[in-house]
């Protein structure tokens, strides 16, 4: 594995909180996941970003990209597509850095490719 980029920049943050909020995120009229379970992610440099539970997210709108990438503090990227488009729409982390583990199991959405809505904190969860 590749040294995370956490050994030249100790200090770079990525704040990474569970929020109870409903998250819910459509493509072209296709719900594509919605959860009270979603991770906010807030990274130095980047905008905040919401990680949905892979259990959460309907797969079966998606299939795996060709396109992958590396991020230096949490790990190597793969990327998902609605079957019937060629764009990337989501990624994850498959095997994210330590630091960032609870990454795991986990896909986000581009906010500028999907309509992502957040709405109020489950009353039910405490």
């Amino acid at each position: 594995m590749e040294p995370t980029g956490y050994a030249d920049r100790p200090d770079y943050i990525v704040d990474v909180r569970r929020k109870r909020n409903l998250v819910h995120v459509t493509h072209e009229g296709a719900v594509l996941a919605e959860t009270t379970a979603a991770l906010l992610v807030d990274e130095q440099d980047h905008g905040v970003v919401f990680y949905i539970p892979r259990a959460d997210v309907r797969t079966e709108h998606l299939t795996p990209s060709d396109q992958t990438s590396r991020c230096p503090f949490k790990g190597q990227a793969k990327y998902w597509r609605r079957k019937d488009g060629s764009d990337p729409i989501a990624w994850e982390y498959p095997a994210p850095y330590t630091e960032v583990a609870v990454l795991r199991d986990h896909i986000a959405f581009y906010q500028d490719r999907t309509i992502v809505r957040i709405g109020t904190a489950d009353p039910a969860v405490t």
